[in-house]
């Protein structure tokens, strides 16, 4: 005999077990996100995430297979990595902007690098923010680049992306231990070092 009632609860009944299957995957990257700003790939272990997540270890992997697929989403979930907005003619907005950024996020962003060479997923996030970094260089001195062409507009290009690059920020703020306004001077005075000889190039 065909049961009309179980035939029509059935179709709810699956949405329901697939909102919650999206709602505790949910949770599950968000856990994954916290942790992976704060550790290596090494201590963000299934249990941790699972327990941040209010589920089980079995449950992460059968939702995501394995650590490395969990890792590679919740690291793509983050976004491509951001840098200060754009001030023309206002190095010191420029410099400050990046190191509010850096101070927020960079020492995960060195731990990141670290994990680099083993993580392809690491790897294509990273490089996803060089190139963002180079974009950004490019667009915040386009005037002072256009000064110069070919080889030698390459070399400046360059020599930018390392005055504001994250590990720049790193020795400046964490090996020689400068104070932040220091930091941001020392910077300002390579950028204008740079430019000055851009111009009398």
């Amino acid at each position: 005999m065909y049961d009309m009632k179980n035939a029509l609860a059935r179709p709810y009944l699956m949405k329901a077990r697939a909102e919650a299957a999206a709602a505790t995957k949910a949770r599950i990257l968000a856990s994954a996100r916290d942790l992976l700003v704060a550790h290596s790939f090494e201590e963000m272990t299934i249990e941790a995430i699972a327990s941040g997540a209010e589920t089980t270890a079995r449950t992460v992997l059968r939702l995501f297979g394995s650590k490395q697929e969990l890792f590679a989403q919740a690291l793509h979930s983050l976004g491509p990595l951001g840098f200060a907005p754009i001030t023309p003619d206002n190095l010191e907005a420029l410099v400050s902007g990046t190191y509010d950024f850096y101070d927020k996020v960079g020492d995960t962003v060195i731990r990141w690098l670290a994990d680099e060479p083993r993580l392809p997923a690491m790897h294509e996030h990273l490089n996803i923010g060089r190139q963002s970094l180079r974009g950004w260089v490019a667009e915040a001195f386009a005037p002072t680049l256009r000064r110069r062409a070919g080889a030698a507009r390459k070399e400046l290009h360059d020599a930018l992306i390392v005055a504001f690059d994250v590990y720049t920020w790193k020795l400046l703020r964490r090996d020689f231990g400068l104070s932040r306004r220091a930091a941001e001077a020392a910077v300002a005075r390579m950028v204008r070092g740079l430019v000055r000889e851009e111009m009398n190039g």
